[in-house]
């Protein structure tokens, strides 16, 4: 399950692009992320101009209702506002984040260790009313999808880049409810393809996930980026799929010392594609 997300958290000034660990090379990454050497830059000349961008659901387009967890949880006695919440779940993400987790788990169990783990830097202490409030929001999750929190700059973002002509495709760890969730939040219109993990029986970081996806958008991978927010899921999954790079969503500014394209906002992503896609002209 993907993890949800919210209105409680807050994103950083729009449109900033952020730097990479040293500037024009590939970096030693810092912490549990890891290098991936030997990879061009993203924007190298000799690339041709990307066309195509592929965008994970969960933790990107979309994010939990930290309302519905709060309420949910102090119904059951815990004493948790949505503003604690969304400001647990970006270290929460951080700390999941890990290859030894990515290898060991499916997207399901990590979900549950990612709920375990915002309670924990939430502050709340884990017990049979916190399991009883996460049993009620997992039911929930089967029928509708927690991840139904859009941030007011998604969709201007979407419009921007559907008027720049690219081909936009969610590639995303779901349980085969997507199409029914982006229905209901008013997203589907913006994409050409959805691409549920639960309707191909593989889950990214496995590359055949985003093969597919290329496949059904007839889309040239050296033409197109992926944007997700784990690095050891989206970046390390695109690039062993042979696309030209994975671009992480990194609201928090926690991935300092990464190898790969980091952004902070959907303005952002915006501002480096159009960068990236302007030193190729």
């Amino acid at each position: 399950m993907r993890r949800p997300g919210a209105a409680a958290h807050r994103r950083p000034a729009a449109g900033r692009v952020l730097p990479l660990a040293a500037a024009g090379q590939r970096a030693a990454a810092v912490g549990p992320v890891g290098h991936d050497p030997g990879r061009q830059p993203v924007c190298d000349r000799r690339w041709p101009v990307i066309d195509t961008v592929f965008l994970d659901a969960g933790g990107v387009l979309c994010h939990p209702s930290w309302t519905r967890v709060a309420d949910t949880l102090v119904r059951h006695g815990a004493q948790v506002t949505p503003a604690a919440l969304g400001a647990a779940e970006q270290r929460a993400t951080h700390q999941l984040d890990q290859a030894a987790v990515i290898g060991a788990t499916d997207d399901r169990s990590r979900g549950w260790l990612y709920f375990n783990l915002v309670l924990q830097h939430a502050g709340v202490t884990q017990n049979a009313g916190t399991d009883a409030a996460l049993a009620e929001l997992r039911d929930y999750h089967r029928v509708e999808n927690l991840w139904e929190q859009v941030e007011p700059d998604v969709e201007p973002a979407l419009a921007a880049l559907r008027a720049r002509g690219l081909r936009l495709v969610v590639v995303s760890n779901a349980n085969g409810r997507l199409r029914h969730l982006f229905d209901r939040l008013q997203l589907t219109r913006w994409f050409d393809h959805l691409l549920d993990s639960h309707e191909w029986g593989v889950e990214k970081p496995d590359p055949r996930l985003f093969r597919l996806a290329l496949e059904h958008a007839q889309a040239d991978p050296a033409r197109t980026v992926h944007v997700g927010d784990l690095y050891h899921v989206d970046v390390i999954g695109a690039r062993r799929a042979g696309l030209r790079d994975g671009v992480l969503f990194d609201l928090a500014d926690l991935y300092s010392g990464v190898d790969c394209p980091r952004v902070g906002s959907f303005a952002g992503l915006v501002e480096w594609l159009d960068q990236a896609r302007g030193n190729q002209s």
